[in-house]
């Protein structure tokens, strides 16, 4: 009899932490056991009721209710996923409880991945996250949404990736609020929203200790959004923001740093390697607020403002800054949203004594204008930067290895020089000897008579180099 209890012991708990993969089909009904696709559920609120850690909800592509679901957690080793089976999961009306698209709260280790979250109404979001830690939300399209396409809150290790968030009517594209420490915000795309690209707030009101502690904003493109910033930080301490291409944001700064309902200023900022372009009717390209300035450093960016008379970096206060290595214009202010000074006034204080005045546009890109801000050949960018940066910044927006030539390149993009081996380039031997190559160019490998190998190299100046290699 002792036996027996404990085997059946044994089979129940072995059911109760089985890894099941449901799914949930247009065709489905709530009475199956999703289990199968001949059996799927029709309602994503049906799946989010039955779920558990290491579950898996896979949604057929079609057009569904959103859901919520909250006080229930995966693990680290078993989260709970929600993923979509093709590139056509729609989900346009809000769930049961709230306004928001997908709700997620009191719930941990939960990914959501690949759906279109859309039109939630009165003050929803597409997809909201609160009192929820170590979530993943990635490879999902946020359109039309009342409040925000991605909202926060209280979300420790939160990775948001990979997704696009267009269009929200009230505020943000991407919204990290009240206390959240080391999210990651990456690879995502922000654009046609009426507040911010990205936002973050630590909102001290909310309770938590008002501050947001090593955020990570990296490899996002952030383009025509409507107001305050194409990132904007509100006690975002020691955050870390590269290659980020931010550009055609009105009546907005590029990057601000400040303090409103923080607990403190967003200090200790690093931010490289980014490429900011301020249109006509936009605000500051980098604006750091008074005690954002401790430990603040600005390297390795592109940052060009063409409005009439507001410039590339706005400081309240020069103690505790850092910047250099940086191509603006000759507009910079050490009294915050003010008047000007010259980039030779702003060395006077010691800052940017390696910084460049920009090139005309079309000299420093490909074709700016088209929205293509890679690098052009002979970009004063090319080998411009330092390698300050280098324990955080290895690679480029495009992933390419940085450096690429003899140092750091400035801005988004590190520039890749053409092959001149390639069939389409010159660089073929004639029968005179005479070898045509164009520059900035790399790969004519020769072997000399006695059997050693080097590689042909020409500048961005035009020089020829001769560089010794391992034969091939």
């Amino acid at each position: 009899m002792k036996k027996s209890l404990t085997l059946l012991l044994l089979v129940f708990t072995t059911s109760i932490f089985a890894q099941n993969t449901y799914y949930v089909s247009n065709n489905g009904n709530d009475t199956n056991d999703g289990l199968s696709l001949a059996r799927p559920f029709l309602t994503l609120q049906h799946a989010a009721d039955i779920v558990s850690a290491g579950d898996i909800v896979r949604i057929e592509n079609g057009t569904y209710v959103g859901f919520d679901i909250r006080n229930k957690s995966g693990t680290s080793t078993n989260p709970i996923t929600f993923s979509a089976m093709g590139d056509n999961v729609v989900i346009n009306e809000s769930g049961p409880i709230r306004y928001d698209i997908i709700n997620i709260e009191n719930a941990d280790y939960v990914i959501v991945e690949g759906v279109t979250a859309r039109d939630a109404p009165g003050s929803g979001n597409g997809i909201r996250v609160v009192v929820s830690d170590h979530c993943i939300i990635r490879n999902n399209f946020c359109d039309n949404n009342a409040e925000r396409g991605i909202f926060t809150g209280f979300t420790d290790d939160i990775i948001i990736e990979n997704n696009v968030c267009t269009n929200s009517i009230d505020e943000h594209g991407i919204y990290v609020s009240n206390s959240s420490d080391r999210p990651i915000i990456r690879y995502n795309e922000c654009y046609g929203n009426n507040g911010t690209g990205i936002q973050i707030n630590a909102d001290l009101s909310s309770g938590g200790d008002g501050i947001t502690s090593d955020a990570q904003i990296y490899g996002n493109i952030i383009h025509d959004n409507n107001r305050a910033a194409g990132i904007n930080l509100d006690g975002a301490v020691n955050a870390v923001i590269y290659n980020n291409l931010i550009y055609n944001n009105h009546f907005a700064q590029g990057i601000a740093l400040f303090q409103i309902d923080a607990a403190a200023p967003s200090s200790g900022v690093q931010i490289y390697n980014n490429t900011i372009i301020v249109p006509p009717d936009g605000r500051w390209g980098i604006l750091v607020k008074a005690g954002a300035n401790p430990n603040t450093k600005i390297y390795n960016n592109i940052i060009i403002n063409l409005h009439a008379w507001r410039g590339c970096i706005a400081l309240e206060s020069t103690t505790g800054f850092f910047g250099n290595y940086n191509i603006v214009n000759d507009r910079m202010s050490v009294i915050g949203d003010g008047s000007t000074i010259t980039l030779a006034e702003w060395q006077a204080f010691g800052l940017g004594l390696n910084s460049l005045i920009a090139d005309p546009l079309n000299q420093i890109f490909v074709d700016w204008s088209s929205g293509n801000y890679e690098l052009a050949p002979g970009s004063q960018a090319i080998d411009a930067g330092t390698s300050l940066v280098s324990a955080l910044v290895t690679d480029d927006l495009a992933g390419n290895n940085r450096p690429l030539g003899a140092g750091y390149d400035i801005g988004t993009y590190e520039y890749e020089a053409v092959n001149c081996a390639t069939s389409d380039m010159p660089g073929m031997v004639t029968e005179m000897g005479d070898i045509y190559l164009q520059a900035p160019c790399y790969g004519i490998i020769l072997t000399s008579p006695n059997g050693s190998c080097f590689r042909i190299k020409v500048s961005d100046n035009g020089s020829l180099i001769a560089e010794a290699i391992t034969c091939p």
